[in-house]
């Protein structure tokens, strides 16, 4: 009995390649998910509140057209972030003195203050002063920006992993700057920036709830009015939380996928 509970619940870890018997799946999983399961299921219990989901319920088209704007401008955003990250981490690493230091203040200056504060200064004095009007056009940039500045520091730190040595051998057998890039470099970046950036997309679908503070429709807005509406704030915000679950979780999976597929022997 002890040899069986030891074979189904501990493994040796390995970073890589690691196969673990179907039935040792089965039982971990299932006791952490009993477990939490127990945990929310005592906890709820002890909570005196009378639910009224029916009321909620009525707003789902409301939720659904939050949810959609939000997997819209986190989309676009995501997109645009690693542009902006790419351009950042190049411009640190440029011989060109003011691409460089204009490129380290601009990462400062965002990763230093609250994405509040550069939503409501984006919007309501640069956007207005530049006569742009659209608060899900500028929302989308202001997300961007301020995940470009963290994505670029994780690019750099992953192309300045990248030994001399390499860089040497490349020159050597003569590949252009473009082709180290290409060729050498970013591969090795892929692989080791994918859970950093995993975790900042992840950050950033999360962030776009602050765009409610300029009155972009999205999820955190939708539920917050439909609180407002029906007084039934869990019911409210339960959602809430598995919606941007629905959209995290599959981004942790598929850089975890990618790590495997781009894993090779160094």
């Amino acid at each position: 009995m002890k040899t069986l509970l030891l074979s189904l619940f501990f493994t040796r870890p390995t970073r890589w390649g690691e196969t673990i018997p179907p039935s040792a799946r089965i039982a971990s999983g299932s006791a952490v998910f009993l477990s939490l399961a127990l945990l929310f299921y005592f906890a709820f219990s002890r909570l005196e509140y009378g639910w009224g989901w029916s009321a909620v319920f009525a707003y789902r088209e409301k939720f659904l057209r939050g949810w959609l704007t939000t997997v819209a401008i986190s989309t676009a955003a995501l997109v645009l972030s690693l542009a902006v990250g790419l351009a950042a981490a190049l411009a640190r690493r440029s011989g060109f003195l003011p691409a460089r230091y204009l490129a380290r203040l601009f990462t400062e200056t965002l990763r230093g203050t609250p994405l509040l504060v550069q939503i409501l200064v984006f919007f309501y004095v640069v956007a207005d002063a530049f006569g742009v009007g659209n608060r899900y056009v500028v929302g989308t940039l202001t997300l961007s920006l301020f995940a470009g500045a963290y994505i670029g520091e994780i690019l750099r730190a992953g192309i300045e992993n990248v030994s001399e040595s390499q860089w040497d051998s490349a020159r050597a057998v003569g590949l252009t700057p473009s082709q180290i890039y290409r060729y050498i470099v970013f591969p090795q970046v892929v692989r080791r920036s994918l859970p950093p950036l995993a975790g900042q997309f992840a950050s950033l679908i999360k962030d776009s709830s602050l765009l409610s503070v300029i009155a972009v429709s999205e999820f955190t807005l939708s539920a917050q009015e439909v609180n407002a509406y029906t007084f039934s704030t869990l019911e409210s915000y339960l959602p809430l939380a598995l919606g941007y679950l629905v959209l995290t979780l599959p981004i942790s999976l598929w850089s975890r996928t990618l790590e495997k597929r781009f894993h090779y022997a160094t």
